[in-house]
This record gives C-alpha cells, sequence and structure tokens, in this order.
C-alpha cells in the first residue's frame, strides 16, 4: 500500500503540483481512508521527502555503477551519465518533474539532505571530467566545476519540454547532447 500511496501522490503532484494536492485527494484516488496514509507517513511533506530520497539514491547509485566502472574511458562515462539522465527522465517523468519542481516544499533540514545528494552527482561528474582531463582524453585546464553544472543544466531542463514520445527518441536525444558536449558544433 506504501508504494501505492507514493506512486499515486507522484502522478498528483505532478499533474496538480504538491501545495494543491491534498492527504485527501490521495486517498480519494486509491479508495482508502486517512487512517492508511498517516499509517505509512507522517506527513505529506513527510512523503514529499520520501519521494525525492529515493529518486535522488537510486540515481546517484546508478551513476556511481558508471564512474566505477574501470572498463569505461571517461568519455564513455560521461556518455553513459548523459544516457541514464536522460533515460531516467524518460522512464520516470513524472517522478522526475516532481523531484525538479517540488523540492521548495521540504523543510530547510530536509533540503540540505537532497542538495547534500545532488551535489554528490554533481561532484562524480567533475571527477569524470578531471580524470579525462589528465587521461588526456578532454583538454587540460578544463573548468570541471563550470563543466559538470553545464551538463546539468542541459539534461536536467530537457524534463521540462522533451516529449519522450516525440520525433527524438531518449538515446538520440543523449547522443546529440553527448556530441554537443564533447565536440560541440563549430565546423
Amino acid at each position: 500500500m506504501k508504494d501505492k500511496l507514493t506512486k499515486q501522490s507522484i502522478l498528483l503532484f505532478e499533474k496538480k503540483g504538491f501545495s494543491q494536492t491534498s492527504i485527501q485527494d490521495i486517498v480519494n484516488e486509491l479508495d482508502v481512508t486517512k487512517g492508511t496514509f498517516y499509517y505509512y507517513f507522517t506527513s505529506k511533506e513527510q512523503l514529499l521527502m520520501d519521494i525525492h530520497h529515493d529518486y535522488i539514491t537510486n540515481l546517484l547509485e546508478r551513476q556511481q555503477a558508471i564512474v566505477d566502472d574501470g572498463d569505461l574511458t571517461q568519455k564513455e562515462k560521461l556518455m553513459k551519465i548523459i544516457h541514464l539522465l536522460i533515460n531516467d527522465i524518460t522512464d520516470k517523468g513524472p517522478s522526475a518533474r516532481v523531484f525538479f519542481r517540488e523540492i521548495r516544499h521540504l523543510a530547510n533540514e530536509n533540503i540540505e539532505n537532497i542538495k547534500q545528494k545532488r551535489n554528490q552527482f554533481r561532484l562524480n561528474i567533475e571527477k569524470v571530467i578531471e580524470g579525462g582531463s589528465k587521461q588526456k582524453e578532454f583538454r587540460e585546464g578544463l573548468r570541471a566545476d563550470m563543466l559538470a553544472f553545464g551538463i546539468l543544466g542541459v539534461t536536467n531542463w530537457s524534463y521540462n519540454w522533451y516529449k519522450t514520445n516525440g520525433e527524438v527518441s531518449p538515446d538520440e536525444l543523449a547522443r546529440i547532447y553527448a556530441d554537443m558536449i564533447l565536440t560541440g558544433i563549430a565546423k
């Protein structure tokens, strides 16, 4: 039931927003009582924190597996991370939208917890870029911090406009982004 409450909440938060969705809205969709909700969650904010925590923890674990893969070059790692982010928006669209849009509704201590994990994700990208520079796969002297922010900006903003059923497949979009980031668009 906890999983059903979470999944239904994600759909409602995506559609109506966190503030406009009541606990009653959530339980009505599942035809259960508020008591059922409170058995699993102490508050709507705790539910939102669980959604955020599960989303970023899962993403970070999958990214860490890429970063730790000794068989991949740094360029391949970066490409796989870009694919990971685009495919996550595709596979977990509602969760991604709730994750990016609704963080402002978390209590300060919960926001800090999520921001630490988000920062770790960014730092892992920086580590890949720095490793690529050291191994001569990328140019020397790159600002890994600014590049990591840029990569995250390009990929994460896609949740806002990308249509997974449109003419550009998720893999094609990831390739376009990877090519733009790794080789640029100059002739």
